[in-house]
């Protein structure tokens, strides 16, 4: 038995191919069903089963497709209850081929039909696929179907938990979800482990009943996109392939007629995003994190426009952005030359450094800085006299202790999410300026060390 790794790093979240005597089994595929099919062929396998954990919230799967194109047996929880045609994986109901067994475990609590899949090979039971149950060095969260119901589902979490850390200690261990994930309560920093390694080392695994399990799990969750909201009823009605069309590129003219009725994202890097964009565009430089960020603070599915620098790939953004279910993308505009060439307006905001900030601290000035890190990073430390609003809470409204008319740091970790915050602050008619090349930490760090040379 081998199992490839197929990470989807924007996501936090693995899919497994595992192969075994000449056949594959596919385990929570995404939507892009192409690289899982390339794999299997890579690997000279059939597809034989393809594997779904649960009813995703992070991302819209590729399960059913892949099922269809391979030829492959698609297998469900029993308790999904898709609208489309799936074998039911019941509670120790087993099935397999070629010496290969797979038992489903029922194990309730990231979500109410949730089975992990236990793999047997000549009767020995050697990994878990165990999707958003037990994970490395944590556990699944157990809110994301609303608040009122996440105590009973970390009530069951804890026994499913409990249950899976009975198994054999060589069992091996493979988490859909894990770091990068907002479906997982805490992460460890690693990949792979097995059952006796969780059992010693997992926090989630240490708590000595039910009750006060869910007190602790449900105290350390932090928010979630909003996106997730509308993964659920995809896939449980069976999400459409992917979309195939390419993406047209457009002219300044025709991006100015789509002004009213698409979202204009600027996908370049944050330093010419700052250097000059256009009016009411919303800055989220495409990295491994675009597709997401777009799902935390764009209306589901709403349309899109791109502007993309021309050795950027818009294939990538539009791949990362189907994955969650925006479909909808008019098309892209490739840099800002002939929207310049064209007399269009542009708007800009300065760029600051973590020494210049600690320097005007240092120099007890009082400037104006917005932390946009999330709720544990600024628990762990933060700048005096600097407010705090998360960076998805931002579309709501600005902070009432800014005020407008005086220049705004914007900071975060690294500079990522602050770009895109004061993107949002400049559609309010703030003054930001990008803390870049370093973010609050650094800025604490000089502080500390008496750095505070601007």
């Amino acid at each position: 038995m081998d199992v490839i790794r197929i990470r989807t790093p924007g996501l936090g979240d693995t899919s497994y191919l595992l192969i075994h005597a000449g056949m594959g089994v596919l385990v929570d595929p995404q939507r892009d069903v192409d690289r899982f099919l390339e794999a299997a062929h890579t690997a000279g396998v059939r597809l034989r089963y393809v594997l779904e954990t649960h009813l995703h919230n992070d991302y819209v799967s590729g399960g059913r497709e892949a099922a269809r194109r391979s030829g492959a047996e698609l297998v469900l929880p029993a308790g999904a209850g898709v609208a489309f045609p799936h074998i039911p994986a019941f509670h120790l109901e087993e099935f397999g081929d070629r010496g290969l067994v797979i038992r489903p475990l029922h194990t309730p609590g990231h979500t109410p039909e949730h089975v992990s899949y236990l793999v047997l090979i000549d009767g020995a039971p050697v990994a878990l696929f165990s999707g958003g149950s037990l994970l490395v060095g944590s556990a699944g969260r157990t809110d994301l179907l609303g608040p009122e119901r996440a105590r009973q589902l970390a009530v069951l979490q804890y026994g499913s938990l409990q249950r899976l850390s009975r198994l054999p200690e060589q069992v091996a261990l493979f988490p859909t979800h894990g770091e990068g994930s907002f479906c997982t309560v805490t992460t460890a920093g690693r990949e792979s482990s097995t059952i006796g390694v969780e059992r010693r080392e997992n926090p989630a695994l240490s708590y000595p009943d039910a009750q006060t399990f869910a007190d602790g799990q449900l105290a350390a969750l932090g928010p979630f996109p909003r996106y997730y909201a509308h993964m659920g009823r995809i896939n449980l009605f069976g999400p459409p392939p992917m979309p195939d069309r390419p993406v047209p590129e457009l002219t300044p003219a025709q991006v100015r007629a789509l002004a009213g009725a698409a979202h204009l994202i600027d996908g370049r890097p944050r330093q010419e995003f700052a250097a000059g964009h256009i009016p009411g565009a919303l800055g989220i430089e495409l990295t491994e994190q675009f597709g997401v960020w777009v799902g935390w603070l764009v209306p589901f599915n709403a349309p899109l426009v791109l502007v993309l620098n021309p050795g950027q790939d818009a294939g990538e953004a539009v791949t990362q952005l189907a994955r969650i279910g925006y479909d909808d993308v008019r098309g892209v505009l490739r840099g800002l030359d002939a929207w310049r060439e064209d007399g269009l307006p542009l708007v800009s905001f300065p760029l600051g450094t973590p020494a210049e900030l600690a320097a005007a601290l240092a120099r007890g000035e009082r400037p104006q800085v917005l932390d946009v890190r999330a709720p544990d990073e600024w628990r762990s430390g933060h700048l005096p006299g600097a407010v705090h609003r998360y960076l998805p809470d931002l579309v709501d409204g600005v902070p009432s202790e800014l005020e407008p008319n005086a220049p705004v740091w914007v900071a975060c970790a690294s500079g990522h999410r602050a770009a895109i915050a004061a993107g949002l602050l400049e559609r309010h008619g703030y003054r930001p300026v990008l803390l870049t090349g370093g973010g609050i930490p650094d800025v604490l760090a000089r502080l500390a060390a008496g750095l505070t040379a601007g």
